[in-house]
C-alpha cells in the first residue's frame, strides 16, 4: 500500500515497549509495523526512570515529564493530566492523533481542531468502560460522558469488536470503523523449570508444577474479568490439575474480596503468581496449560484471549457477546461458577473430547487476526 505523507500520533497507552497490558502490546505492535512500511509513527509513554530510549523499532518515544503515583486510586487522575498533556503538544505537530481509550480524556478531544484545523482524530473507545463494577456510579456518569464527547468530536471512531456498534449514536455510525486487535504466532518456548524459579518466590509449589498439567488464567484481577467466579468455580470442581493466575489486582476492595475466597483453598491448588512482563516466560506458561480460562466480561476483541488462541490452548470463556464474536465455536463458554465448574471436570474427565477445539481456535486467530490484515486496515484510515 502507499506510503502515508503524514505523521502519526499514538496517544493512551503506557508506553512501548510494552511491559503492561492490551493497549500497549497494540501500541508497539501497531507503531513498529507502521514504521516498517515506512510510516513517521510516535508513541506517548508515561513517564520512566529510564528515558534512554529516542526511539524503538523505528517509533519515536515521547515521555510525560511526571512520574506516576505510587498509589493505583491516584492513577485515574494521572492519566488524566497524561493524556490532556500529550493532546495538547502533539495536536499541531501532527497530521494523525491517534486516542487509545476515552475513559479519562474524552471530553478533552475538542482541543485539536483548535491548534491545527488539519490533524484528524481517531478514537479506539476500548470496550464498555462506564460498565466496568470497579468504577462507582458518579465514575460511570463520567466514563459514559467522556464516551459520547470523544464519539461527537473524533473524525474516525474505531471499535474492535463488531457488537460495539450497537453503542455508537445512529448518526455517528457512519464514521465508525471495525478493527479488531492483532495477534502474531509466537516462537515455540520449551518447558524450563529454571524460568519458574523467576516466579517462585510469590508462590510455593510454582516449580512443582508440570507442563499440560495446569488451568491458566491471565488477566488484571477486577471484577468485570470475574476472577471471583472463576476462583468459585474452580474450587467447587473436582479438578485435581493447580490454577495458576497471572495478574495483579487493582482495587483494594476486590483484593479482600479475593483473599475470602482463597482462605477456602484448603488443598492449595490455586497459585497467585503476580504479573508477568517477561514475554518468554508468560509465553512458556500459555504454551503449556492445560486449559486456558478467559473471563473478561465488558471489552471488545481482548488480547489475551488471542494470545491464547494462537497457543493452540483449549479455552474456557465467560459467555458474553464480545467472547463469542472472537471465538465463535472454538471455545466452551461459562455464565457463573456452576457452569464453569461443569466445564472443568467435564474437560479433566474427557479432555480428548476437547483438543479438535485447539486447532480451531488456532485457525481462527490466524485467519482472522493475523497482524499484517490488522495494519493493512489501519493504512487504509490513516
Amino acid at each position: 500500500m502507499g506510503i502515508s505523507s503524514g505523521k502519526i500520533s499514538i496517544i493512551g497507552s503506557r508506553g512501548i515497549p510494552a511491559k503492561y497490558g492490551g493497549f500497549e502490546v497494540f501500541s508497539e505492535q501497531l507503531a513498529m509495523r507502521l514504521a516498517e512500511r515506512g510510516h513517521d509513527v510516535s508513541v506517548c509513554c508515561e513517564f520512566s526512570n529510564h528515558n534512554d530510549l529516542d526511539s524503538y523499532k523505528g517509533v519515536t518515544l515521547h515521555y510525560f515529564p511526571i512520574p506516576p503515583p505510587k498509589k493505583y486510586s491516584l492513577r485515574k487522575f494521572y492519566e488524566i493530566l497524561n493524556d490532556i498533556y500529550f493532546i495538547s503538544i502533539m495536536s499541531a505537530s501532527t497530521d494523525f492523533l491517534y486516542i487509545l481509550g476515552v475513559g479519562t480524556a474524552g471530553w478533552f478531544t475538542f482541543f485539536p481542531k483548535l491548534v491545527n484545523r488539519n490533524v484528524k482524530v481517531i478514537i479506539n473507545i476500548d470496550g464498555l468502560e462506564w460498565k466496568r463494577d470497579k468504577f462507582n456510579i458518579f465514575e460511570k456518569l463520567v466514563l459514559r460522558i467522556n464516551n459520547l464527547l470523544a464519539i461527537f468530536f473524533a473524525d474516525t471512531v474505531i471499535i474492535d469488536s463488531k457488537n460495539l456498534i450497537k453503542y455508537i449514536a445512529k448518526d455517528k455510525k457512519s464514521k465508525t470503523i471495525f478493527i479488531p486487535y492483532g495477534v502474531e504466532i509466537p516462537e515455540s518456548v520449551l518447558w524450563n523449570n529454571s524460568e519458574l524459579e523467576k516466579i517462585s518466590l510469590n508462590c510455593n509449589g510454582i516449580c512443582m508444577v508440570k507442563p499440560n498439567r495446569y488451568w491458566l488464567v491471565v488477566a488484571r484481577l477486577e471484577p468485570e474479568n470475574n476472577i471471583h467466579t472463576i476462583l468459585k468455580g474452580y474450587l467447587q470442581s473436582s479438578s485435581k490439575i493447580p490454577l495458576i493466575v497471572v495478574g495483579d489486582p487493582t482495587n483494594k476492595h476486590y483484593k479482600i474480596k479475593l483473599k475470602k475466597i482463597l482462605e477456602t483453598d484448603d488443598n492449595k491448588k490455586i497459585m497467585m503468581v503476580g504479573s508477568i512482563y517477561d514475554l518468554q516466560l508468560l509465553n512458556m506458561l500459555r504454551q503449556n496449560c492445560f486449559a486456558y480460562i478467559h473471563g473478561h466480561s465488558v471489552g471488545g476483541t481482548n488480547p489475551s484471549l488471542l494470545e491464547a488462541m494462537i497457543m493452540k490452548s483449549i479455552i474456557v470463556a465467560h459467555d458474553n457477546e464480545f467472547n463469542r464474536e472472537v471465538c465463535q465455536d472454538s471455545a466452551l463458554y461459562f455464565k457463573d461458577e456452576l457452569e464453569l465448574k461443569e466445564e472443568v471436570e467435564s474437560i479433566e474427565n474427557f479432555r480428548e473430547d476437547y483438543t479438535k477445539l485447539k486447532n480451531l481456535a488456532y485457525v481462527r486467530a490466524c485467519k482472522e487476526y493475523p497482524w499484517d490484515k490488522i495494519v493493512d486496515i489501519y493504512e487504509s484510515v490513516f
